[in-house]
C-alpha cells in the first residue's frame, strides 16, 4: 500500500532517506536485512544484534512510520554544520 501523503514529490522520492511510507519498501528493507544475517555467519555478534534490532524496529504501518519521521526531523538543527568566517 502506497502512502496517502499528497505532498510527496515523485521525482525526488528515491533520493530521500525517508520518503512516503511504502509497504513494498519496508518489505524490501526487511528482506535485505534477513539476507545479510543469513549469508554472513562471520559477522560479529554485536553487528548481528544491531541488524536484528533494525529488523524488529521496521515500521509496520504508515502511522508509526510518519510518527518516527516527524520525531526525527522536528528536532533537527537547521544551522550549518560549519561556521565559515568569510
Amino acid at each position: 500500500m502506497e502512502s496517502t501523503c499528497f505532498n510527496a514529490n515523485p521525482y525526488i522520492r528515491n533520493k530521500n532517506i525517508m520518503g512516503p511510507y511504502s509497504e513494498d519498501k519496508q518489505f524490501q528493507r526487511a528482506e535485505a536485512i534477513k539476507h545479510l544475517l543469513e549469508n554472513n555467519p562471520q559477522l560479529p555478534d554485536d553487528y548481528k544484534s544491531i541488524w536484528r534490532k533494525h529488523l524488529s524496529n521496521l515500521a509496520l504501518n504508515e502511522t508509526t512510520y510518519n510518527y518516527r519521521v516527524k520525531a526525527i526531523y522536528s528536532n533537527m538543527n537547521r544551522k550549518p554544520l560549519v561556521e565559515w568566517n568569510v
